[in-house]
């Protein structure tokens, strides 16, 4: 079992593959050095077949000769059985923001009292959107990915995306094609920014141009996240060329046929209508076979998976269905002339949010341009509040994968559709026989672990999950080694998304409370259940004040009274504005002026109370982001300035002029205080003094803006206690 490790890609065949477990032994080490010896991993022999999609995966764990015996089909299974062993019989698990938990398994490592089996309903188990890519690891560390890299394999993870470094790949073609430097790193957007360059949305990088230390290091940190992937039994999904590619293109090539593609989000011009090679173009399937090839070059022939979205929010140049057929069929074909064995990932996301261009005629077309539908994997993105397998009819043959969202920007909000995560994704699968995976897609990985966590194990029951009993055994797992009982707090919602907390838009008089949509603020529940909720964490600690000390129960803690607050601000605001509007007569101007400082008051003490309260754990404050950004800088004070804006620019105004402002915002100690309060501040001062027939909502907003634009340009000033 010593690092003797083989990577090869069947020819024909559906995974890249390793004949050794020594990575999941490499896991063990890492988390739980003490049990090394105690495990032994069998892994069976899978016969590669013709098919696109491999067998359903399946595990058992038993007790054999004094080991922990777990045999697999797959090194995913067997990943996954490991997991199971951790839950279900040591009681201790890995998590997000809190990290690994597994040094808290007893010692010796208990054996399985009888034989556990597990058997996958669906052959992929799919992770990541492209915009996490830029909403929650752009700044990443490798111990960062580490952590998810381990937390994906224990949770039956085989099929991820990998984005990291492609924009080294880019810049060696580029060279290769003879365009220079000074042409090419211009196209290129910022660390926090790059999704929407690799969609084709935006172009360039405002206040500063991503430096080629940038490029070279993250390519360097792609191998280790591949070799990694490799090792764990997951199949790297890497990126294929798009199409988008720097203005000066058509200086070399003049004969190349090329659009510009539409403006996105309002973005001045300079930043956006991206230049896109058009696929009939030869020079496209040239370009597709040295990205191809190159990335072969770089990380070995590690996959057949790549991913490819051309129209995220961008429409096609023409409606016309010739059009979308040829466009789809002339990439495919360049996929399929730079690796045989191509199979193009899609994000199904533009067919539900350009829904106006993409009528079921124009998607048929579209999708018919793949002659062979096992050549296409399309990601229903947003399964569970807006599928679109059933409008399409599963995608006209194409297999396809359910996928939660669930969280835009990284929003921070709790809220789950738990009968969506359970009883949708099997009901899908009775009725669509071209689905093959379910997996998890959110824009951010923030909020409640548990539902993302609920998706990937329902992928491995064939009836719905009973959500109370996996929510009970959750949570024991979550809180052990406290010797308490504790209180599970559920929620089972009908909105779109993660609720957005009001304090983190920019101040109005009207358009901050229910909203739905990306960004919902309305409240789907009684405020009173998470004060309720609230309450039980904090009687169960002052009963076992050992609690404080279990980083998960201090996590939740946090969590739940954030959204206390946020829920508290929401009313505190709502009696703001019902008093400012009531008509008040001279005489009585001034108890009314008392009144609304006094609503004011409440609000702005409330958001000092709560910038302390997330400053107690390093997850909840924004100096983490900002320290991690400028890390990368290597000591260089202008490049780190440059990560810092970025990293800053995201959360608050995203873009140049506030093109989404708000959209990433975050409820981070620091964040809080030195942006979101003053904001308030001033917005609410300006309403004091100024009834509904004096107010000028322009005057009003150009007071915030004032703020927004301060914090947008200067260093982090705020030091959080991370105690």
């Amino acid at each position: 079992m010593r690092r003797v490790l083989f990577f090869g890609l069947f020819a024909c065949g559906w995974s890249s593959v390793t004949t050794s477990t020594q990575g999941l032994y490499d896991l063990i080490t890492r988390r739980l050095p003490s049990a090394s010896d105690d495990f032994k991993f069998i892994l069976n022999d899978v016969t590669a077949s013709n098919s696109s999609t491999p067998p359903n995966d399946a595990f058992t764990i038993s007790t054999v000769n004094g080991s922990i015996a777990i045999e697999g089909s797959s090194l995913s299974a067997l990943a996954t059985g490991l997991r199971r062993y951790f839950t279900d019989v040591a009681h201790v698990d890995v998590y997000w923001f809190v990290g690994s938990r597994l040094k808290e398994a007893p010692s010796p490592a208990p054996r399985p009292a009888s034989t556990i089996h597990g058997e996958s309903i669906v052959p992929w188990r799919y992770f990541f959107n492209t915009v996490t890519f830029s909403y929650t690891t752009p700044f990443w560390s490798w111990a960062d990915w580490e952590l998810e890299l381990d937390w994906l394999a224990l949770h039956g993870v085989n099929l991820p995306l990998a984005w990291v470094g492609f924009e080294k790949i880019l810049l060696d073609v580029f060279r290769d094609m003879k365009l220079v430097d000074s042409e090419i790193l211009p196209f290129f957007s910022g660390p926090a920014f790059q999704s929407w360059n690799r969609f084709g949305n935006i172009q360039r990088s405002w206040s500063g141009e991503l430096p080629l230390q940038w490029i070279e290091n993250q390519s360097v940190l792609q191998k280790q996240i591949l070799s990694r992937m490799l090792e764990l039994g997951m199949t790297p999904i890497l990126p294929a060329f798009t199409g988008f590619v720097p203005r000066t293109i058509s200086t070399l090539y003049p004969n190349a046929s090329v659009v510009n593609g539409s403006q996105w989000e309002n973005f001045p011009l300079e930043y956006t209508n991206t230049t896109f090679l058009e696929p009939s173009d030869s020079l496209f399937s040239d370009l597709q076979n040295r990205v191809i090839k190159k990335q072969i070059d770089h990380y070995g022939n590690i996959t057949k998976f790549y991913t490819l979205d051309q129209y995220n929010e961008n429409d096609p140049f023409s409606g016309d269905l010739d059009y979308l057929r040829n466009a789809t069929r002339g990439t495919w074909k360049s996929l399929k002339d730079a690796n045989p064995a191509a199979v193009w990932v899609m994000q199904g996301w533009l067919f539900y949010s350009n829904s106006d261009f993409w009528t079921n005629e124009r998607i048929e077309a579209y999708l018919s341009g793949v002659e062979s539908d096992e050549d296409m994997l399309v990601l229903d993105l947003f399964s569970e509040s807006q599928p679109q397998w059933q409008r399409t009819n599963s995608y006209y043959g194409k297999p396809w994968v359910w996928n939660e969202l669930h969280n835009y920007g990284g929003n921070m909000g709790l809220y789950g559709q738990i009968d969506n995560l359970t009883i949708s994704p099997i009901e899908a699968m009775q009725t669509s026989s071209t689905m093959v995976g379910m997996g998890l897609t959110p824009e951010g990985q923030e909020g409640n672990e548990i539902v993302y966590a609920l998706l990937l194990d329902q992928a491995w029951q064939k009836v719905p999950i009973n959500t109370q009993a996996y929510f009970h055994d959750w949570v024991t797992v979550r809180y052990s080694g406290n010797n308490t009982t504790p209180t599970c707090f559920n929620t089972n919602l009908l909105a779109n998304a993660v609720p957005k907390a009001i304090f983190e838009l920019a101040p109005n008089t009207t358009g901050l409370t229910n909203r739905t949509g990306h960004h919902p603020t309305q409240l789907n529940y009684d405020p009173q259940v998470v004060v309720d909720a609230w309450k039980d964490f904090y009687a169960a600690a002052k009963f076992e004040n050992r609690l404080w000390k279990n980083a998960a129960f201090a996590h939740d803690f946090v969590d739940i009274t954030r959204q206390v607050f946020a829920n508290a601000f929401l009313g505190n605001y709502e009696d703001f504005i019902s008093a400012w509007n009531v008509t008040a007569l001279k005489s009585q101007s001034y108890k009314r002026t008392n009144d609304l400082r006094r609503h004011a008051s409440k609000m702005i003490l409330s958001l000092s109370a709560l910038d302390a309260v997330l400053s107690t754990l390093p997850q909840f404050s924004l100096v983490p982001w900002i320290t991690s950004a400028r890390s990368l800088a290597a000591n260089n004070s202008q490049i780190a300035d440059f990560y810092e804006y970025n990293a800053r620019n995201q959360i608050t105004l995203w873009g140049p002029n506030g093109e989404i402002i708000d959209y990433a915002s975050k409820s981070w100690g620091g964040l809080v205080a030195d942006y979101y309060l003053p904001r308030w501040n001033v917005f609410l001062t300006y309403v004091v003094d100024h009834d509904p027939s004096q107010y000028n909502a322009s005057a009003a907003r150009e007071a915030v803006v004032a703020v927004e634009q301060d914090n947008d340009s200067n260093r982090v000033n705020h030091t959080s206690s991370q105690s």
